[in-house]
This record gives structure tokens, C-alpha cells and sequence, in this order.
């Protein structure tokens, strides 16, 4: 009896999608604000 565990069972939905959707949820907003954390400490050190 070999189970691949790496499978989920037939009823279990595809949780991919919510997946993506959470990581996009936080990472943009994390990029967004590390973007205007570069720019504005790339003004405050340059002049």
C-alpha cells in the first residue's frame, strides 16, 4: 500500500486559488509599502 501524501482525497476541494488570492491580498499592499519606503528614504538621505 503506497499512499502519496501529497494528494489530497477526491472531496477535498482546490484550495490553489484562495491561496493566491490571500498572498495577493498581503503582498501587495507589503510591496506597495516598501516601494514608498525606498522612495522616500531614497529622497531623505539624497537631498
Amino acid at each position: 500500500m503506497s499512499s502519496d501524501s501529497s494528494q489530497s482525497p477526491p472531496d477535498t476541494p482546490d484550495r490553489r486559488p484562495l491561496i493566491a488570492f490571500t498572498w495577493l491580498w498581503v503582498g501587495a499592499p507589503l510591496a506597495y509599502g516598501l516601494y514608498e519606503l525606498v522612495r522616500k528614504a531614497t529622497q531623505l538621505f539624497t537631498g
